[in-house]
């Protein structure tokens, strides 16, 4: 049987979270960034220890704050269908503070107005471009410590550039879901979305 995982990424202009899901569905990066404008939804199937999940991977736009009831969700087309997803990526740039108080502020809110009774949605906070490791603004010890132990979410430092620790952030992203084949931390992981680019669809 296979297993459906939907999924929002979420962050502030500019900190690569479009790069990442291309990366992570063709093994591709641009030096070119383009604003998402508009919600983008993408398709890829993940097989793992030889079981296969869908992934709806939804990858919207910058929001001013996230909607309080489900009637807030569907009257702005670029917030549909964001409170209704197994998971939240929230993914910040290592390198820019307030890419940071953005996802504080939206992981915030999203505790605040989902729905009774799905508070465990789970939550993985991103650090992008590890490769500007130089320009940090917030020591990696106190954003980790702080996710990990005060906010009880997953945390993952990546590369879209260098297509670094993106498998990991998937994998992370699976077992957070609850996927009971997905527990081993040295799975066997292949992605088909890269290979197969009429699984993607864009909205």
């Amino acid at each position: 049987m296979v297993s459906t995982y939907r999924v929002a990424v979420l962050g502030a202009r500019g900190v690569g979270k479009s790069a990442i899901v291309r990366q992570f569905l063709y093994n591709e990066f641009s030096e070119v960034c383009v604003p998402t404008t508009a919600r983008r939804l993408y398709l890829p199937a993940v097989v793992m220890n030889g079981h296969v999940h869908d992934l709806q991977i939804l990858d919207f736009p910058p929001i001013s704050a996230f909607p309080v009831n489900t009637l807030q969700e569907w009257a702005d087309a670029c917030c549909r269908g964001l409170r209704s997803v197994h998971a939240y990526i929230l993914v910040y740039d290592i390198c820019c503070f307030d890419s940071f108080e953005y996802v504080k502020t939206i992981r915030q809110q999203i505790l605040e107005t989902r729905v009774i009774g799905t508070s465990e949605t789970p939550i993985i906070i991103v650090g992008n471009k590890r490769d500007l490791q130089r320009g940090r603004v917030i020591p990696r010890w106190n954003v980790s410590h702080l996710v990990r132990k005060t906010w009880k979410c997953g945390y993952v430092e990546c590369s879209a550039k260098y297509n670094w620790h993106i498998l990991l952030l998937f994998s992370e992203l699976l077992k957070s879901v609850g996927c009971a084949r997905c527990k081993h931390v040295h799975a066997a992981l292949r992605f088909q979305g890269a290979l197969r680019r009429n699984r993607c669809a864009v909205m």
